[in-house]
């Protein structure tokens, strides 16, 4: 596994990350990817550990809790070792947000309990309104938080790749976490990658297998499960999605290669020298093991990225869909 640094923190974070959305599950209502087993989830968390991933993203939304539960119990005996990365904002799944003072000191309490810990490696604001980004009162509240020592940094989760520009130019913030795959280069066309390198900014990619279709294991699924969130998305979208790796490993003539379609699609977000980790969801010890050996492969050839953003170009219609965040 290699590492790279987490903007202007410090931090060094492993180039893939463990996205923990899913394992927080369905019960009490909650939406993710469909049922899940707490005892696979945490074994999934070990093997990452095992295999040199230290950075952990979650959010008290994730299983209503229970993602933030099952890494606090996992982290204990590793906290020293591991980047935990949680948020605020979002307070169901219908989108309905708080951003107020007292919402946000309860609940970064809140994640602290679930977590086990006395403080937030980084944390982060969930998809806010760009007047919230901007509003100074929560900028004190959030530097107060630094100043405690209960977070070493903040971030924002950005609802749209334009939203990025109004976190750069707040200092308080030291990353920015934004889709970006194959089928989504808004960040990188609208020169949101460049602006936070330019302003040391570290970049972390959500969505970096378009919420698992770029893995290439989802082109014959007709039908989710009422606690996946992909059950509500159209079947035009989907079967767009499911096809999009194929399309591009056939513009760029790949043939007969040694790499699965989800390692493919995470070195293609890694060959952005900007991207400080990407976070794709693992469910799995085999999901785990499948896209740490990304980071080993090394970055794509010139050669590809070029032919893949050829293709984009020729394909965007296909691809860009609605549910673009996490």
């Amino acid at each position: 596994m290699k590492y790279r640094k987490l903007g202007n923190t410090g931090i060094e974070v492993s180039e893939v990350g463990f996205g923990a959305w899913g394992i927080g599950g369905t019960r009490n209502g909650a939406i993710a990817y469909g049922k899940t087993d707490d005892k696979i989830s945490i074994q999934a968390l070990k093997k990452a550990i095992d295999l040199g991933i230290n950075f952990f993203d979650t959010s008290p939304l994730y299983g209503l809790g229970n993602s933030e539960i099952l890494i606090g119990k996992v982290m204990t005996s590793f906290r020293d070792k591991v980047i935990i990365a949680t948020k605020v904002g979002y307070v169901n799944y219908d989108g309905d947000q708080k951003f107020s003072i007292n919402y946000i000191k309860n609940s970064l309490e809140k994640s602290l309990q679930r977590l086990q810990t006395t403080y937030i490696d980084l944390f982060q604001l969930h998809d806010p309104p760009v007047n919230i980004i901007q509003n100074e009162k929560i900028k004190l509240l959030l530097q107060s938080f630094l100043n405690e020592g209960k977070v070493r940094a903040l971030g924002i989760s950005v609802r749209s790749p334009q939203d990025g520009f109004s976190v750069a130019k707040n200092k308080i913030f030291s990353s920015i976490q934004v889709n970006y795959n194959l089928t989504d280069l808004r960040a990188k066309k609208i020169g949101l990658f460049e602006l936070c390198a330019k302003n040391n900014i570290g970049i972390i990619i959500r969505t970096p297998l378009a919420f698992g279709f770029l893995t290439g294991k989802y082109r014959y699924v007709k039908n989710f499960d009422i606690g996946d969130h992909r059950s509500k998305w159209s079947k035009e979208q989907i079967n767009k999605w499911s096809n999009a790796v194929s399309n591009f490993k056939r513009k760029a003539k790949m043939k007969n290669d040694v790499q699965t379609d989800a390692q493919l699609a995470l070195r293609f977000c890694l060959s952005e020298p900007a991207v400080s980790t990407i976070i794709p969801g693992m469910l799995t010890q085999k999901h785990v093991e499948e896209n740490s050996l990304s980071s080993e492969m090394g970055p794509l050839s010139e050669m590809i990225l070029n032919q893949f953003f050829e293709a984009y170009g020729e394909n965007n219609k296909y691809f860009i869909g609605a549910n673009q965040k996490d």
